[in-house]
């Protein structure tokens, strides 16, 4: 339960997703009294009705006894709070521009109820500067809280941005270190007191934008070394080498760590944050830039070498295990694994087997193609001509090496050499 001495009563949590939602949980299980705002009607409905629309470990059990507490309630509208924590989408538009249109719609839907005294922390993955401009958009609707001091003295502001695992969603949220950069000194340590309730990890106290660019920098750094990993096996494949034999050679020297390749990299994170790096900084981020070519170039590698495969059959039965961005989850989004099934399905003398354990029904942009199935793992091993595998689900891990013995098989994870 929260401290007698918390001057936190209330937090409006705006953007109910993969980290909103966790987020208003655990902070409602302290005993503080949250309310999660989600335009999407139906998520507000599952979450009221005491479920997860997401999968995450142990999420359902949570949210079932937080809504039953009354400690949670969702709603289609914000409502007046002491805290708001802004946790929406941050893609981008043509070009990789940075596109912050959910963000200016949230501080548009909160601007009315902001009082003053209260803290607005943005979590949301932002370009540097965000946070700064996110104050200044409030303060063009609510120039009476301009007029009383602004940001740091009518009211505090900071940017805390998520670093967090799917699938350990909750543990991590707990337990790892966090970030908080205020707008000033003060509105960090206020926000440093919030996050203090559910938090057991350190929270290291920064400016907005050093805390902005240090999320970037963290998951610009993975992709720079999966691609990396990607590159050498482009080489390997190219010189007749086993890049599995060869990178466990290599990371036998004791200061070497070179990642496992796969077919690209996906999800909210790696394979968008990177951009916003560039954005700010086109002439100075060529190494940045570079890796994102690689790793968005290694879908059509991988495509390119199934139909080279799928050419010695007549109509060729292809089963492509995992659509999920990473393994053990049900996140498609950015999924390389997806945009290769997709492009596949586009060619209408080949049969696509689906076989994703972690979903009950194809996304749209699949169900719709009349020569693709969602199937049992075991159903795609036994009829498929070609196996693509193309996550590493547990599932995956565990398939006997004598069902794949007739079988052309692609494997992009490395698992089954």
């Amino acid at each position: 339960m929260i401290s007698e001495v918390s001057t936190f009563k209330s937090i409006c949590v705006v953007g109910l997703g993969y980290i909103g939602l966790p987020t208003a949980a655990l902070f409602a299980k302290s005993g503080i009294q949250v309310h999660g705002y989600d335009i999407n009607a139906n998520t507000v409905k599952t979450i009221n009705e005491g479920q997860a629309h997401i999968q995450e470990v142990d999420l359902d059990g949570l949210i079932q006894g937080v809504i039953s507490n009354g400690l949670l309630k969702a709603a289609t509208k914000p409502v007046s709070a002491d805290v708001y924590l802004i946790s929406v989408p941050t893609p981008f538009k043509e070009n990789h521009k940075p596109d912050l249109t959910y963000i200016k719609n949230a501080i548009r839907d909160i601007a009315p109820l902001v009082k003053e005294g209260d803290l607005i922390i943005l979590e949301s993955t932002i370009p540097p500067g965000t946070t700064k401009e996110m104050c200044h958009w409030l303060e063009e609707k609510r120039p009476d809280l301009k007029k009383a001091g602004g940001v740091g003295i009518a009211y505090h502001a900071a940017h805390c941005p998520e670093r967090v695992l799917p699938g350990r969603i909750l543990i991590e949220l707990v337990q790892n270190d966090r970030i908080i950069g205020g707008i000033t000194n003060q509105c960090a340590e206020k926000a440093r007191s919030l996050y203090e309730i559910v938090v057991r990890g350190e929270c290291f106290l920064t400016n907005s934008q050093t805390a902005e660019l240090a999320k970037l920098s963290e998951n610009a750094f993975r992709d720079i070394n999966i691609a990396y990993a990607n590159e050498l096996s482009l080489i390997a494949s190219q010189l007749d080498i086993d890049v599995k034999e060869l990178i466990h050679l290599a990371n036998k020297h004791p200061r070497v760590n070179i990642l496992n390749p796969g077919p690209g990299v996906g999800g909210h994170c790696i394979a968008v944050d990177p951009w916003f790096i560039v954005d700010a900084a086109p002439e100075n981020s060529p190494l940045i830039q570079t890796a994102r070519v690689v790793n968005d170039g290694m879908p059509q590698k991988i495509i390119q070498k199934i139909e080279n495969a799928a050419a010695k059959f007549k109509k060729p039965q292809i089963a492509c295990l995992g659509l999920a961005f990473k393994a053990d989850i049900d996140d498609l989004r950015s999924s390389p694994a997806l945009t290769i099934t997709k492009s596949l399905a586009s060619k209408n003398d080949f049969e696509i087997l689906v076989v994703e354990p972690n979903i009950n029904e194809l996304p749209s942009n699949l169900s719709s193609i009349e020569n693709v199935t969602l199937t049992s793992l075991k159903q795609a091993l036994k009829t498929a001509d070609v196996i693509a595998l193309l996550v590493d689900h547990t599932p995956f891990k565990r398939v006997s090496k004598n069902l794949l013995l007739d079988k052309i098989i692609i494997d992009t994870r490395g698992i089954w050499s």
